[in-house]
C-alpha cells in the first residue's frame, strides 16, 4: 500500500518507509585472510548528508574479482545520525559479481539499533563512485511489509 508523496505504509498503520540519501567514503585495510582462499580488509567509512557520522567494519571475500568473479559478505558498526535519529546500528553487506553482472544486498541489521535508532531496519542502494560513494536509504521502525521491501523475505528455516 502506497501513501502520499511515495512513501510506503507498513504493516503498522503509524509506521511509514522514509527515504533518505548520503554519501560516504572507505578507507579500506588489507588483513590477513581468516580462511584459505579469502581475502579480508578492516574498513571506515565517514557518512555525510541524511547518515551523518562514521563506522568501521570488516570484509571478507573470495574469488577473483580481478576476473569479474567474486563475492564479499561484510559487517560495519555506524555511530552517528540518521535522518536526525542519533544512535548506533549495524550494516551487512552481501555481494556476488559474475558473468559481467553485479548484485548486491545491503541493508540495517535488524534488532542491533541503539538510542534513536532502536527497532529501525532498512535496505540500502549503493551507486559506487570515484572515491565517494552515494546512497538511498529506504528505512523504517518495525516490520516491513513486502511493499517496502520490493520482494518477499521468506524466514529462514
Amino acid at each position: 500500500m502506497s501513501g502520499s508523496a511515495g512513501l510506503s505504509v507498513m504493516s503498522e498503520p503509524s509506521s511509514v518507509a522514509e527515504e533518505i540519501s548520503a554519501t560516504f567514503r572507505v578507507d579500506l585495510q588489507p588483513s590477513a585472510g581468516e580462511l584459505a582462499g579469502t581475502s579480508r580488509h578492516d574498513f571506515t567509512k565517514v557518512w555525510a548528508g541524511g547518515m551523518d557520522g562514521a563506522s568501521r567494519g570488516i570484509m571478507l571475500s573470495a574469488g577473483d574479482p580481478g576476473s569479474g568473479t567474486a563475492g564479499y559478505v561484510a559487517l560495519e558498526t555506524f555511530d552517528g545520525n540518521i535522518g536526525g535519529r542519533r544512535g548506533t546500528i549495524a550494516l551487512q553487506q552481501f555481494g556476488t559479481m559474475g558473468n559481467g553482472e553485479a548484485v548486491l544486498r545491503y541493508e540495517l541489521v535488524p534488532g542491533s539499533g541503539t538510542g534513536e535508532l532502536a527497532g529501525f531496519g532498512g535496505v540500502l542502494e549503493l551507486v559506487a563512485g570515484d572515491g565517494t560513494h552515494e546512497v538511498v536509504l529506504r528505512w523504517w521502525q518495525g516490520q516491513p511489509d513486502d511493499d517496502i521491501l520490493g520482494s518477499p523475505h521468506a524466514p529462514a528455516r
